[in-house]
């Protein structure tokens, strides 16, 4: 491919990345850059277009065997001309140089041809499932079991997140769990039997084997959301019982996108995810 030079993001390629995407109304992506440029396990490439601007940008983020590929744009004039191509194949290669078996993403309708073409299969579909806030009840009702984060639910934590997720993302728990954007379903001291991690960028990961702790998490945050808000939720098409038990307490489906995987089969339990970081990160 003839075009932009790809190499890593830097702190300084922030501004004008966040500004370039912004004018595509791809939305605000600046918390999550400088998030991924900082953290050791994300490798964020960009296409730098030689006069100070950036043509496009990919993700890459390594959670032990498995890596996830993310966040691939292209500005609107490099389009069609390879650029998301050579962004992903940029990022594959990050993912399998950090020792990744398994490469995951979620696609876009335009992405997904790219992808499949690059050796990606349909693995499963991710619905993202939406229900007002509870703002008639935030002072009341709340859930006996669901507490705030403590440091030493870490390890207990960690190992939910390897039984559901099949990868090893301690070090996005141990970077993103706090006290004030963490909860977790325990019987008083006892080690966590579910959590929802919050990202500052929005989004978050929760992970419960059981559909009564996922539910008691996500009312928790519906009673804390502010007047006419909507919460969000990310459930997995295997999780049929989430579905049914969301749908009866007011869910209804946003919208639903792919996930595509590539390499060695995953050891997870899709029915103990109810949300994602992100689409870089899982």
């Amino acid at each position: 491919m003839t075009g932009p030079p790809l190499r890593p993001m830097t702190a300084a390629d922030i501004e004008p990345t966040v500004q370039a995407i912004l004018a595509d109304d791809w939305g605000d992506r600046r918390t999550w850059f400088e998030f991924a440029v900082a953290h050791p396990a994300c490798r964020v490439i960009v296409a730098d277009d030689g006069s100070g601007g950036i043509a496009g940008t990919g993700v890459a983020t390594v959670n032990g065997p498995v890596g996830w590929i993310g966040t691939i744009w292209v500005a609107a004039d490099q389009r069609r001309q390879g650029l998301g191509r050579a962004l992903t194949e940029a990022t594959i290669d990050a993912a399998e140089s950090a020792g990744a078996r398994t490469l995951v993403l979620v696609a876009t309708e335009r992405g997904r041809p790219l992808y499949e073409q690059l050796g990606f299969e349909l693995q499963t579909w991710y619905r993202t499932m939406e229900a007002p806030a509870r703002a008639d009840d935030r002072a009341v009702g709340a859930e006996p079991r669901v507490r705030p984060f403590r440091p030493a639910d870490l390890d207990a934590m960690v190992a939910l997140d390897r039984l559901a997720t099949g990868e090893d993302r301690a070090h996005l728990l141990a970077a993103l769990a706090s006290e004030g954007g963490t909860l977790v379903v325990a019987d008083g001291d006892r080690p966590a039997e579910a959590f929802l991690v919050r990202a500052p960028w929005g989004g978050g990961a929760t992970i419960a084997p059981s559909p009564a702790d996922a539910l008691a998490l996500l009312r928790t945050r519906r009673r804390a959301a502010g007047p006419g808000r909507r919460v969000r939720c990310g459930i997995l098409l295997d999780n049929r019982e989430g579905a049914d038990v969301l749908e009866r307490a007011g869910w209804t489906e946003a919208w639903r996108a792919p996930r595509l995987i590539r390499g060695a089969p995953l050891d997870w339990h899709p029915d103990m995810i109810w949300g994602q970081f992100n689409h870089a990160l899982g």
